[in-house]
């Protein structure tokens, strides 16, 4: 099968992105798909060998990310990089890759691709959507409120948020990704938040302030609408920041979890209900904080999560004996089944 590997993009998690998409490229190559790696980022001309293709240690400023046009991402799907592909397997991570527009793009060319469709990627990204949706199906999420440009250094607005949330805070923009922009206030401090909404406000139009739950990171990977064993993450010290997530050694993480195996269930139960609900596809991950009542707060899901051979969602799925190049192809497999399934209910 011809596989059109989609990775880097022109977001600021563009090199999370070349890291998992590598991965993927090396492990479908490994079980005989013929696999072309393309970072739509350079437009037409996107299309790499496997050798060019070099693995960032840091974060991409967003500076940096200026010298990426938009427009490329589109004349990169409308060229004849795609003109005999079968599939394509989405690395792309936030703006332009897990939003919906790579997907509408791909759409438009008939080509079929693997994750949630245009709507689930949309809702899955937009936080306040998603938390909104979380709280109608009855899940719990923590209380937040959000800040607007026209609150942006408005310290009165600031002081009702600490009044309605209390002093523990998690700022962060509405639709990012690998902890970029996140800031933790443990003191209520004004300045502090007036310092969190203006990080997060750069990458984002609305900033979501959220109450920071005391307690255990819980992370629950699901595959093809299965739940997979539970992981804990234990940073060490502070929180699992970009620098915990991607820095070998600063972060131990314990699968499957600690937890009793009501609260496991109850967990897993909760994450598959809110990927039913934003009607993600294929595979994602919801994030939990679990606090020391054993109540679960659902933070978010994420519908292109990271993807490396060491990423969460592969770590869950080797606890129950599916290799990295195996996920790999049922993903892929996933895809051209449900739209087996879809033509015959059709006919």
């Amino acid at each position: 099968m011809k596989v059109a590997v989609l990775f880097g993009g022109i977001s600021p998690e563009r090199n999370v992105s070349i890291k998992g998409g590598l991965a993927v490229i090396k492990a479908l190559q490994e079980i005989g798909h013929e696999v072309i790696p393309i970072d739509p980022a350079f437009g037409v001309n996107g299309k790499l060998s496997v050798e060019e293709i070099i693995s960032p240690a840091n974060s991409i400023s967003l500076e940096e990310l200026t010298k990426y046009n938009p427009k490329n991402i589109i004349d990169c799907i409308n060229s004849e990089l795609f003109d005999d592909i079968d599939i394509a397997f989405i690395v792309l991570h936030g703006q332009y890759g897990e939003d919906g527009k790579i997907q509408a793009l791909l759409e438009l060319r008939g080509i079929p691709y693997t994750g949630s469709n245009i709507k689930a990627s949309a809702v899955g990204i937009d936080k306040l959507a998603s938390k909104m949706m979380f709280l109608a199906a009855g899940i719990s999420t923590p209380q937040w409120m959000t800040v607007r440009q026209k609150d942006f250094n408005n310290y009165d607005y600031f002081e009702d948020i600490r009044s309605e949330l209390g002093g523990n805070l998690v700022i962060k923009p509405n639709d990012q990704g690998s902890t970029i922009g996140i800031t933790i206030v443990e003191d209520g401090n004004l300045d502090e938040i007036n310092h969190g909404v203006d990080l997060a406000s750069k990458y984002s139009e609305i900033v979501i302030v959220e109450q920071y739950i005391e307690g255990r990171e819980i992370h629950v990977g699901i595959v093809g609408g299965e739940a997979l064993p539970l992981i804990e993450i234990i940073p060490e010290e502070g929180f699992y920041d970009y620098e915990h997530k991607y820095t070998k050694g600063k972060t131990e993480y314990i699968c499957p979890a600690e937890v009793t195996d009501d609260i496991a269930e109850f967990i897993q139960n909760q994450a598959l209900t809110a990927y039913n609900i934003v009607g993600c596809s294929g595979f994602a991950r919801a994030d939990f904080r679990l606090n020391d009542e054993g109540l679960p707060f659902l933070l978010e899901i994420n519908t292109i999560p990271g993807f490396t051979e060491t990423s969460l969602v592969p770590m869950a799925a080797r606890e129950i004996g599916i290799e990295f190049p195996e996920l790999c192809d049922r993903i892929i497999q996933q895809v051209f089944n449900k739209n087996n399934h879809d033509v015959e209910t059709e006919e």
